[in-house]
């Protein structure tokens, strides 16, 4: 036993070495080569490092989601925790997420968001210490072993919700094995997405009665009727144009939709792509390619899309999920590219076709489902995509039959997010 917690230790104290060793490397790409892509990088900046916290509440709860997925499916479960009149301090690592919270949580006043300090001792330290949290929940697999080790010795509960481990992760960590015991036996609660998932942090150290099976919290999705309203109004705008959506593309993906596109075109000249890149930095990039290409292409944020516009570019944030409902098609973007694909279920939540890449594993806990319930097409590349674009473009009844089973799936597995918060508010007592 000794010797198990001596490893332990000194496994976190070579991880905490390792980043100060890393800490020009790692400061450097943030405010300088992610600061020059996004500016949004270089606000708060002090945040990371455990700086400029003094305006936050103590003995609240931290919610930590990485990036706009993490937020948009844990908004309603903070919203249900809120309701207990907790205070919440929402942590994040991008400014697209930061954005995300503020605007999910604009008229909210107890509810406030911050960057996570970067993982080294000293500034998760100094952040723990000024926060002293009831207790930190994080969303899906951020682990970071000094978040976790100094919460601990705040007496703060910790916990793991909407868990997710892929085989090829879990080979990662068991490379580790000193450090990823010391992060499964500081978790006090792990809420996983099924069985398998839940056996593998197991295998990593976590105690069996830690562990609970919830599903995933991103099937519960509800479109406000907002989101409906302004689908309906740009639909008609469109119609009776086949419209098709490729959303959160990636460099290296960009060129391959576009060139699908192009091959619709020949056979439906009046088809228009929506293209949504996952990043802002993205937006001109993107721009220019359909430039050089000749499309005729109008920027969402211009709003002067006409008969003649080829392409749409959604350089907004925040309009995706609802962007989803104007569309015949939905193509899921971080898959044609092995990125791991992104969230599928909003399109879902509209019932469109949904079409991606052979690269899910993200998502490995969705895809099977709507690929067995023939919810879902995958294709292998760019030709395939248009392909399969040209088949539903050209059958809006097998469309509308991929979309109305992708909804199935989608209603069939909501209820997470109920049981996270049982378990959540269970753990707070």
């Amino acid at each position: 036993m000794a010797f198990q917690v001596q490893s332990k230790t000194m496994a976190r104290f070579f991880y905490s070495l390792l980043l100060l060793l890393l800490a020009p490397l790692l400061l450097g790409y943030l405010y300088v080569l992610r600061g020059n892509k996004n500016p949004g990088y270089r606000r708060y900046f002090s945040q990371r490092l455990g700086f400029g916290l003094s305006h936050l509440p103590q003995h609240g709860l931290v919610i930590h989601c990485a990036s706009v997925g993490e937020v948009l499916a844990a908004t309603p479960l903070i919203k249900a925790l809120k309701q207990d009149n907790q205070a919440i301090i929402i942590s994040c690592n991008t400014p697209t997420g930061r954005a995300e919270i503020n605007k999910a949580f604009a008229n909210d006043v107890d509810i406030q968001v911050c960057y996570l300090p970067i993982d080294f001792a000293f500034a998760m330290r100094r952040f723990l210490t000024r926060l002293q949290p009831k207790a930190v929940i994080v969303m899906e697999t951020e682990l970071w072993p000094n978040l976790f080790h100094y919460a601990k010795q705040q007496n703060s509960r910790i916990m793991v919700v909407n868990a997710r481990l892929s085989h090829k992760s879990f080979q990662g960590y068991k490379r580790f094995s000193g450090l990823s015991r010391q992060l499964m036996d500081n978790i006090d609660l792990l809420a996983a997405h099924d069985q398998s998932d839940g056996e593998r942090f197991i295998a990593l150290g976590l105690a069996k009665t830690k562990l609970a099976i919830t599903g995933s919290v991103k099937f519960d999705i509800s479109l406000a009727d907002d989101d409906v309203k302004r689908a309906k109004q740009l639909r008609q705008q469109l119609q009776p144009r086949p419209v098709w959506l490729a959303g959160s593309t990636h460099p290296g993906e960009h060129e391959q939709v576009i060139a699908a596109h192009q091959a619709l075109q020949k056979h439906h000249p009046d088809a228009l792509l929506i293209i949504a890149p996952r990043h802002p930095e993205q937006f001109s990039a993107v721009a220019e390619l359909l430039e050089e290409q000749g499309l005729r292409f109008t920027r969402r944020s211009q709003q002067d899309i006409n008969a003649a516009t080829e392409v749409l570019l959604a350089d907004t944030l925040g309009e995706l999920k609802w962007l989803f409902g104007c569309a015949d098609v939905a193509f899921i973007g971080g898959s044609l590219i092995p990125r791991g694909g992104h969230n599928p279920l909003e399109a879902a939540a509209h019932s469109k076709a949904i079409i991606s890449g052979p690269h899910t594993y993200n998502f490995a806990h969705i895809y099977p489902q709507l690929i067995a319930q023939h919810g879902a097409l995958i294709v292998e590349n760019e030709q395939q995509l248009g392909e399969q674009l040209m088949t539903l473009l050209s059958s809006p009844e097998q469309s509308a039959e991929l979309g109305n089973n992708a909804a199935q799936v989608l209603q069939k597995n909501t209820g997470a997010i109920a049981k996270t918060v049982q378990l959540i508010q269970g753990n707070l007592e």
